[in-house]
């Protein structure tokens, strides 16, 4: 594809940004932009809006390897891309830079991210109505109260680890440990399984040099799953996929597996994250939820606005030659949804500070025929979680200066490093604790029965959870060596 030149000019008054923001040390061949490297991590939504007044609401960028792409910017441009799949297709086998060489399927970083799989996102029309059937219907076999029963039993286990402490550092403590032990739970497979696919499933979205090796390690666990449940299936995702009557192969099962685990765990924990931070850092955010201005559900919709846990989707692909924002795109190139950038467009958004939490229209979690599935129980585990962590902990404070905290970008995602708290200490929550012993029966004379001797075959169970204290030593061990 051949990249235009500029044809919108800057607030300084030239098609070329001024030294020292991120476009300008971001510039590669043709004048594009780079979506990675120290620039692009720096201040993404930065770069966006540079992106925007350069460029109008399609831009020319590059990704990983200097691959050439389009990121769509504009909101309206985003829900066009997104709902014309007969115009832009989700399969990436469309993409002219397979065969042009412009990428190396053995090596590059991109692939795990841009790479055909046989799953519903790289599908279109009647194929992606049969795989995304199943998902649907995988995912819809839960009852939501009973969800939330497994989110609250996870959550009080992860707050139980630290609340007597009296700080604890709520990212790499709590915020990415309740979605993976959630959507474990959910797919079938072993709380044992979730410290090495957390540690993979983010070195996926970080495009590293390992990504390949981590894609590699996600799918052979969720082979054995797949094993597993075709021999002794249960009430999971991973066995009603494979019950399915659209009756996918044991490949499609792991591709969607996979999936779901990827897209439901960085996008969970992330938002989880972006929600706490505000709760500490914002007073007015913190009052309007303590007075019930905003629900919690809605503060989460307000954050899915302001800091979609997925800032760009991969991709679309052109099927043909068309015209997109004023930018001529050509059959086989490549697009990119700016979510983020398309959530305040000032098109839709005149006054970004305006409160929108009652409003379901962002582009969180993208739009048209593959929107995510999942989008329901993303929002369960993080309404669930937050809750209860703020009615065990309704003081917590910020332990460092907000300036102080830090994030990792890359060109998918940001995410926050860390969000230390402090409150003030308090004990673990017993857990499934025995109810109270009904009084003891009396004889006619008043003096109390002997209660009747217990069965010798009855056992004794401790009603108590035990700490599982070698797996969360393994799981903090790797979150702190991403």
């Amino acid at each position: 594809m051949t990249f235009p030149p500029a044809e919108h000019t800057t607030e300084y008054g030239g098609s070329v940004p001024p030294p020292g923001c991120p476009a300008h040390t971001a510039t590669g061949p043709d004048g594009a932009t780079r979506l990675y490297g120290p620039a692009a991590e720096t201040d993404p939504m930065g770069l966006y809006e540079e992106l925007r007044a350069t460029h109008g609401p399609v831009a020319p960028v590059l990704l990983d390897g200097d691959v050439r792409a389009w990121l769509v910017l504009g909101y309206q441009e985003n829900r066009d891309v997104a709902s014309r799949p007969t115009q832009f297709s989700r399969d990436p086998r469309v993409w002219h830079g397979w065969r042009s060489g412009e990428i190396d399927p053995a090596t590059s970083p991109l692939v795990p991210m841009i790479g055909w799989r046989p799953d519903c996102v790289c599908a279109d029309g009647e194929e992606h109505q049969r795989l995304r059937g199943a998902v649907t219907a995988g995912l819809s076999q839960f009852d939501h109260r009973g969800v939330r029963r497994h989110i609250t039993r996870f959550s009080h286990q992860v707050i139980d680890t630290f609340s007597e402490s009296g700080e604890a550092e709520l990212v790499g403590q709590f915020t990415e440990h309740v979605p993976m032990l959630t959507l474990t739970h959910l797919l079938g497979m072993s709380e044992e399984d979730g410290p090495g696919l957390v540690h993979a499933a983010r070195d996926l979205f970080k495009a590293t040099e390992t990504s390949l090796a981590s894609n590699a390690y996600v799918l052979r666990s969720l082979e054995r799953l797949v094993i597993a449940k075709r021999n002794r299936p249960g009430q999971d995702i991973a066995s009603a996929l494979l019950a399915h009557p659209a009756r996918l192969t044991d490949e499609e099962v792991q591709h969607h597996l996979r999936l779901i685990l990827l897209a439901g765990y960085e996008t969970t924990a992330n938002l989880m994250s972006n929600v706490l931070r505000m709760v500490v850092t914002d007073p007015r955010f913190r009052g309007s939820l303590a007075g019930g201005q905003m629900t919690l559900p809605e503060a989460v919709e307000q954050v899915l606005w302001d800091e979609p846990p997925l800032m760009v989707c991969p991709g679309r692909w052109a099927n043909g030659d068309t015209v997109l924002g004023g930018r001529q795109i050509r059959a086989g190139d490549m697009l990119l949804l700016g979510l983020a950038a398309g959530n305040v467009d000032q098109s839709i958004r005149r006054d970004p500070s305006t409160p929108v939490h009652h409003n379901r229209a962002h582009l969180a979690f993208s739009a048209g025929p593959h929107e995510c599935p999942g989008q329901d129980i993303g929002r369960i585990i993080a309404d669930t979680g937050i809750d209860i962590l703020l009615t065990r902990l309704p003081d917590i404070a910020l332990a460092v200066p907000e300036e102080a905290l830090t994030w990792r970008s890359s060109t998918w995602a940001r995410h926050l490093t860390a969000l230390p708290v402090t409150f003030a200490p308090r004990a673990p929550r017993p857990q499934d604790a025995p109810a109270p012993l009904p009084a003891a029966p009396v004889r006619s004379d008043g003096t109390p029965r002997p209660a009747p001797p217990r069965p010798l075959t009855e056992p004794v169970v401790s009603h108590r959870l035990q700490p599982r204290t070698s797996w969360w030593e393994r799981l903090t061990r790797l979150l702190r060596g991403r």
